[in-house]
């Protein structure tokens, strides 16, 4: 009984109306694909079309990234440049300090790295710190010590948000570390007032800067030429207040950055002793046990 099948099923291929009806099978196969590939373009091209003709862009939505600077702490064996940061200091002092606070950084932290004790102590004495209570239980004021912290030109969030339009001027202290491209970002924030292009508005109370994303920032520029009379007479032009400000506030979120390299070269020269030694060990006191040879004899 299978072989008759087998055999009917040969003779059935090989009919001529058989052969022309599977090649029409096939035929109708292949254009339905090419109607569908068909379609699919078509149905891409329309949605392309209708996204362009709604799309909207504007030009507030443009963000320039900031260019990467050649500081000169970046290195892994790089020092700061304690005079910049020195300079970095009096500029936050000077213009920064009006809004924004650094209230990680102690009095104290400035000796050895951009003052020394009797600076940094008469600099804290001017300042006029809120302590107490008393004997009498009420709260006073007196001159600064160097174990106080930078106070805040506000009192309270509530208070700077009303005298800055609403917004919160941050505190400085790891202000390097919180924003993604450390003092890139800061200096081109700081340099990057410009007027706003053809096509952007800027709504009152904000200012365009081509760095912040959006392009309106509510701080307004903050460094112009001359506003800082170095002590050291190195021309205060707003490239250079900008790099010293950013040198120090590098040093603020990191204090301990110069030590920290210090210790870790050190490191490094030890374990390269360690293994000149180790391998003075393995090659030469080794060779002979490990040369040896074993020999069993039978009994």
């Amino acid at each position: 009984m299978s072989a008759r099948f087998s055999v009917f099923l040969r003779h059935f291929r090989r009919n001529p109306f058989t052969q022309q009806v599977a090649h029409y099978s096939t035929a109708r196969q292949s254009k339905q694909k090419t109607y569908a590939i068909l379609g699919l373009g078509a149905a891409s091209g329309l949605a392309l079309l209708y996204g362009a003709s709604t799309l909207k862009v504007n030009a507030e939505e443009v963000e320039l990234h900031p260019p990467v600077y050649p500081w000169s702490h970046k290195g892994p064996f790089s020092a700061l440049d304690h005079s910049s940061v020195r300079r970095g200091f009096q500029v936050y002092q000077q213009v920064c300090s009006a809004c924004h606070s650094i209230e990680q950084i102690a009095f104290r932290n400035l000796i050895g790295a951009s003052h020394t004790e009797e600076e940094a102590k008469a600099l804290a004495e001017e300042y006029m710190i809120k302590d107490g209570p008393n004997d009498e239980g009420e709260m006073f004021e007196r001159p600064g010590k160097l174990s106080d912290y930078f106070p805040s030109p506000y009192p309270n969030d509530e208070a700077a948000r009303a005298a800055n339009n609403g917004a919160l001027p941050p505190d400085l202290s790891m202000i390097v570390n919180a924003r993604e491209g450390g003092e890139d970002y800061i200096f081109s924030i700081l340099t990057g007032y410009f007027d706003p292009p053809a096509g952007v508005e800027v709504r009152e109370g904000l200012h365009y800067n081509a760095y912040f994303a959006g392009g309106a920032i509510g701080m307004q520029q903050a460094l112009y030429e001359g506003a800082v009379e170095y002590d050291d007479g190195t021309p205060a032009i707003v490239p250079q207040m900008a790099k010293d400000v950013c040198t120090f506030l590098r040093w603020a979120a990191e204090p301990e950055i110069d030590d920290r390299k210090r210790m870790g070269m050190k490191a490094l020269m030890v374990l390269s002793v360690i293994a000149v030694i180790s391998y003075y060990t393995k090659r030469h006191r080794w060779s002979s046990i490990e040369s040896r040879k074993i020999i069993y004899k039978p009994s």
